[in-house]
């Protein structure tokens, strides 16, 4: 089978000829793996399934919108950059993770915020997507799009704490930001679902490891109101499109709303809050996704531990497809390159393990 033909099979609740596995590395263990491996090209060396990402394109002399003037009486420190909304990031001197400075965090009226520059993506180019999505297609690859989040860049540009209150205290402030991501979320969905893609990821993380971050009618209100918009809209254009929904954390309560407003894919199932086996036998045509924990076995298990896990993880999620295995997050440096590879050889296993 090609890739895209395993998918396809999967995603259809077929068994496909072997597990389709997947893997992120955080900057310093990809680094590692490269000098352990001898190979730069680490998707290809250990197999793992790497969709085509088509986006939109600025147009020739974009400019981004000048941030400065949110940080203009501030002195940063040294090594902050920027991010696409103008949030700044600032190095936290552990790995690969940073501290978010937050530009509306000291907002005073709607105003503020309604004229805080999140560029929609509108004007950018799109004609591109659809040949970049049949050349994949020829080749037998997979073709994905992300779809950017709403509610995650929503808190980094107004503070977490400040844009949770606004739900509460201020709910104009906080959907008027929302609406902003919003209108960038449908402009880069619906052009890959034109183009041809066969699944786009949306998410946000909207729950901790033992439970949501905000009441259930909350969530529906905010932010499952506006994806619930999204991918109707997606499905208008192509109805076999895939809905691949990523939160972190423990977000049993909501996974049925998910299901019903059109998600077919869910990652990335935390172990160490969320039972895998439960939740494929409560949701048998839901897709899983992820499944091996990075705070549980992939750092501290044995290599044959890991092995145990994925044959198990196989058996127990995918044994009549609907799994696509991976990491819960990306590996980090003090995850063992022989778990790593013991990840790769069960997987590689597959369905002749079970």
């Amino acid at each position: 089978m090609t890739e895209l033909e395993r998918f396809w099979a999967t995603v259809n609740g077929q068994r496909p000829d072997n597990i389709l596995y997947m893997a992120w590395f955080s900057p310093a263990f990809r680094e590692k793996l490269i000098e352990h491996a001898g190979a730069e090209n680490l998707i290809e060396y250990y197999g793992l399934f790497e969709p085509v990402l088509i986006e939109p394109q600025p147009p020739e002399g974009y400019q981004p919108p000048d941030y400065s003037v949110y940080y203009a009486d501030e002195k940063l420190p040294e090594g902050t950059t920027f991010n696409e909304y103008g949030v700044a990031l600032i190095p936290s001197g552990y790995y690969h993770f940073i501290g978010y400075h937050s530009p509306l965090r000291n907002a005073t009226s709607l105003k503020e915020i309604e004229e805080y520059p999140v560029p929609d993506q509108s004007d950018w180019l799109t004609d591109h997507m659809a040949v970049e999505a049949d050349e994949a297609h020829k080749a037998g690859k997979v073709v994905s799009c992300w779809a950017v989040d709403i509610y995650e860049p929503s808190w980094k540009i107004r503070g977490l704490e400040q844009f949770l209150m606004d739900m509460i205290e201020r709910p104009a402030w906080a959907e008027c930001l929302l609406d902003k991501l919003l209108a960038r979320v449908l402009v880069r969905a619906t052009a890959a679902a034109r183009a041809g893609a066969d699944f786009i990821i949306f998410g946000d993380d909207v729950a901790h490891q033992k439970g949501m971050m905000f009441s259930i009618p909350m969530w529906r209100k905010f932010i499952h109101s506006r994806w619930k918009k999204v991918w109707s809209t997606v499905r208008q254009i192509n109805p076999n499109i895939q809905i691949w929904y990523h939160s972190d954390g423990n977000i049993t309560p909501i996974i049925s709303e998910l299901i019903e407003a059109g998600v077919t894919i869910l990652t990335p199932i935390q172990p160490e809050c969320m039972d895998p086996a439960e939740i494929r036998r409560k949701y048998p045509d839901l897709n899983l996704h992820g499944t091996i924990g990075t705070q549980s076995t992939f750092p501290f298990a044995k290599p044959d531990e890991v092995k145990r896990v994925v044959r198990e993880r196989i058996a127990t999620c995918g044994a009549n497809g609907r799994l696509i295995l991976a990491p819960t997050h990306n590996l980090e440096p003090d995850v063992p390159i022989e778990n790593f590879e013991a990840y790769v050889e069960a997987a590689r296993e597959g369905y002749k393990s079970i």
